[in-house]
């Protein structure tokens, strides 16, 4: 029984390793995509991403419903409340965005 042990924290350890180095190279490329789009362009996009901000959402709410202890529902509740801050601040810049071209009779 303590091999069994053994393997599955290795195992464990490995998987948590490589969701760690994506998840810090997603930043990185992130940061450096973002960093490199002009400042004119950063409205426009904003309202497309919107629907990635959407799909994150979705994503917290599944993720909130899974029973895995105090730690993860925690987890869980901060991601849901920052992907709707984002969605919501999205919105806002679109439609801010969108007044910009109304026309004035």
């Amino acid at each position: 029984m303590p091999i069994l042990l053994a393997e599955t924290a290795s195992a464990s350890t490995d998987s948590f390793m490589l969701l760690l180095a994506i998840f810090v190279l997603a930043v990185f490329i992130g940061i450096e995509v973002i960093a490199k789009i002009p400042p004119t362009l950063h409205t426009p996009l904003m309202s497309g991403s919107n629907a990635i901000s959407g799909i994150t959402l979705v994503g917290a709410v599944m993720a909130s419903q899974l029973d895995a202890g105090f730690m993860s529902k925690s987890l869980a509740f901060a991601a849901v409340t920052l992907a709707t801050i984002n969605v919501v601040g999205g919105f806002m810049v679109t439609h801010r965005m969108l007044g910009m071209f109304r026309r004035k009779d």
